[in-house]
């Protein structure tokens, strides 16, 4: 494994590349923020919004949101624009107290909204396929979160949809599509986190066509053709994960008073318990976890040092989410133990050694490392 010396990631992590350097590709895009011209990118925004209210029908926008921090933030946003927005959310079948309190917050801010849910039954299965097959359980998640708000704002003829950030910017990806404003074919097929698969590529006895109907992919030229934009907020306004905290707070979102559900932030990944299985398996994988991606974050915006980063990570180690496995477990129909069986099949053999009885990353980033 190789570290990028200004943060934490190592090469291993999806898109991840360092360069010459030693530099990963996040980190240099985030560097090139600081030439950003933010008021042409805002004008830009205004006018994309202008074209929009121009062409609706009803609605100017559709925002997919959560129960999340930058959820709120997007519809703050979107209403200060003056657009008369339809929020629509795929709703987990793991949701939490803190993201429903969130998510009726966000509501009453003054939108419509669609909570969208998918037969519990069909969920099930499709996660426990997709976690047999590629050590994931969240291909359902990302095909749900993209592919229902494409598919009601064809059905509704919405002109513009809005997401937030960038994921291939804020965490690494192509020059070309990190510094996209617009999601398309080409970056959902590479940043969907979907191992460049669409819904019909697991029909099967156990799931059908019509049971996997809310998963399956718009018609992009039906797109193309209705002129729809689904475009990213964070590309025109300078998003930051505290900055978007800040606003949302301010309208009313709540924080995790009991502190991080996974990660390092109180405010982050707090509406879904299943999202921490997510993260959890990145670590047999890739031999890294959420706490390093938000310990990273926090490095670029000089708010921490690389060090005090990896003294924090040394102090607060890796623990598996007992509480929320469990919980999956319980959902898709199988034992604890069997759950740790099928992640160890997906255990990264050219980094992870097993040295007596237990696995090792022998080039870790903490030294010593006491991994039991």
């Amino acid at each position: 494994m190789i570290f990028c010396n200004s943060c934490i990631l190592p090469n291993t992590r999806p898109n991840l590349i360092i360069d010459k350097n030693g530099l990963c590709n996040a980190c240099n895009q985030f560097n090139l923020k600081t030439n950003i011209n933010w008021n042409a990118r805002k004008k830009e925004l205004l006018k994309i919004v202008n074209n929009a209210k121009k062409n609706s029908f009803g609605y100017d926008c559709l925002i997919p949101v959560s129960g999340g921090k930058d959820s709120t933030w997007q519809v703050v946003e979107c209403l200060s624009l003056g657009l008369k927005p339809l929020a629509v959310t795929w709703k987990t079948p793991a949701r939490t107290i803190i993201g429903q309190r969130n998510l009726d917050n966000l509501v009453n801010l003054g939108v419509d909204h669609i909570d969208y849910q998918i037969n519990p039954k069909v969920e099930a299965k499709f996660m426990l396929k997709t976690f047999k097959k590629f050590g994931t359980t969240a291909i359902p998640m990302h095909m749900a979160l993209f592919n229902i708000p494409l598919t009601l704002a064809c059905k509704f003829n919405i002109p513009l949809i809005i997401y937030g950030e960038n994921s291939a910017n804020e965490y690494g990806g192509t020059k070309k599509l990190a510094q996209s404003y617009k999601i398309n074919q080409e970056w959902l097929q590479k940043y969907g986190v979907t191992h460049g698969t669409k819904a019909e590529d697991w029909i099967s006895k156990e799931l059908s066509k019509k049971d996997l109907n809310a998963y399956l992919g718009v018609n992009w030229e039906e797109i193309k053709k209705k002129k729809i934009k689904p475009i990213f907020l964070g590309h025109f306004l300078n998003w930051d994960i505290h900055k978007t905290l800040k606003i949302s707070k301010k309208f009313g979102f709540k924080v995790r008073k009991e502190g991080p559900k996974v990660g390092i932030y109180n405010y982050a990944d707090i509406d879904c318990s299943f999202i921490s299985i997510h993260h959890w398996l990145k670590w047999y994988k890739f031999g890294f976890n959420r706490d390093m991606d938000n310990l990273s974050l926090e490095i670029r915006n000089k708010r921490l040092s690389r060090k005090d980063a990896i003294k924090y990570l040394t102090n607060k180690g890796i623990k598996p989410p007992m509480e929320d496995i469990r919980l999956f477990c319980k959902f898709v129909g199988i034992s604890v133990k069997e759950f740790e069986k099928i992640s160890n099949k997906f255990r990264n053999k050219d980094i992870w050694k097993k040295v007596k009885k237990n696995w090792m990353i022998k080039d870790f980033i903490i030294k010593n490392w006491k991994f039991t």
